[in-house]
Parts: C-alpha cells; structure tokens; sequence
C-alpha cells in the first residue's frame, strides 16, 4: 500500500468509527430522550392529581362552609319555632280548664315531692292550686306516709306551677322552669344535629 491508500484506508477507518459514535451517540440520545419523555409523562401526572387533589380539597373545603351555614341556619329557624312553640305551650297550659289544669298540676305534684311535708308555693295571681287540690294530693299520698303538704302563705311571681319547699330546700316546678327544662333538651339535641355528636 502506498501512502495515499494508507491515508485513505485511516480516513475510511475513521469515518467508519466516527459513524460507529454517531449510530451509538444518537440511539444514546434516543434513549435519553425516551427516558425523559417518560419522566416528563409522569411528572405532568403527578402535577395534574396534585392539582385535582388541590381542587378537590378547596372544593370540599368550600362545600364543607356552604354545610355548615346551612346547619347554622337550620339550627337558628328551628330555635325561632322552638320559641313560638314553647310560647303556646306556656299559654296553653295556662289557658287550660281548671279541671284539667287541676289534674295536671295534682300529677306533677305527687310526683315531685320528696318528704310530704313540703310547703307549696305558688303564683301571686294563681286560684286554681288551692287547699282542696292539695287536700286530693294529700289522699292520695297518705297510704305512703307522705300525705302532710301545706299551702304556703308566700307566693311569688312564677306565673303558673308551683314550688316545693322544706327548710331551706326548694324544688321549682314553676311552668317557666319546667318549660325551660324541657326546652334545654331539644337544645342539646339541636346541638347534636349540628356538630354531629
């Protein structure tokens, strides 16, 4: 070989290489690329559940106060029925005939008294708790041996029921407590359906 084909044969040689590098270079590209595009492909699905978890969580943060003043506004025009009701009620029961009133009031007595020698104290303006209810209650607690309940001579303001009173113990049937007892239930319960408990 002489010189030119020598020189020839190193140019082909190296070109045949330097193929051999680009074949090689561009299928490592290739795969890079491939590598990436995968890497591309999971982080946009990565950022597209982040961003639908994020919009879902402001969804159900907005959906969760919408709920809550809703339940809050339940919970006040149910409080204003619940006013309105237990207003009747009070009027109701004061508004009763006296019999039924007097049977009322006689049940509620027999059921409240602890020792039978309490006083009763009543409303300034009340007629309808008088000696001969009591003389009835007193009757029918007798075969108990607690048959002893007095009229009390001090009445009060309580606008109708009663209150027992021993010594320096008190027990307040008044309509207004009663009522309010009562009422503090359905509060709780109202509460309940509020925040769930």
């Amino acid at each position: 070989m002489d010189g030119e084909q020598v020189i020839e044969k190193i140019l082909a040689d190296a070109r045949a290489e330097a193929e051999k590098f680009k074949k090689e270079a561009r299928a490592k590209q290739a795969q890079e690329q491939a590598k990436l595009d995968e890497q591309l492909a999971d982080f946009r699905k990565q950022t597209e559940t982040l961003a639908q978890k994020a919009g879902d969580n402001a969804k159900a943060q907005v959906l969760s106060g919408v709920r809550m003043a809703l339940a809050k506004e339940t919970l006040v025009e149910k409080a204003k029925i619940l006013d309105e009701v237990f207003a009747k009620a009070e009027q109701q029961i004061k508004q009763m005939p006296d019999e039924q009133y007097r049977a009322m009031m006689g049940k509620l007595l027999a059921d409240s008294i602890r020792t039978g020698e309490e006083e009763v104290i009543v409303d300034v303006n009340e007629k309808r708790i008088d000696q001969q209810l009591l003389s009835n209650v007193n009757q029918q607690l007798a075969s108990k041996g607690k048959g002893n309940l007095k009229l009390s001579g001090d009445k009060q303001p309580i606008g109708g029921g009663f209150i027992l009173k021993k010594g320096k113990i008190k027990n307040n049937a008044s309509l207004k407590v009663l009522l309010s007892r009562a009422r503090n239930t359905l509060d709780i319960e109202l509460a309940k359906e509020l925040f769930g408990g």
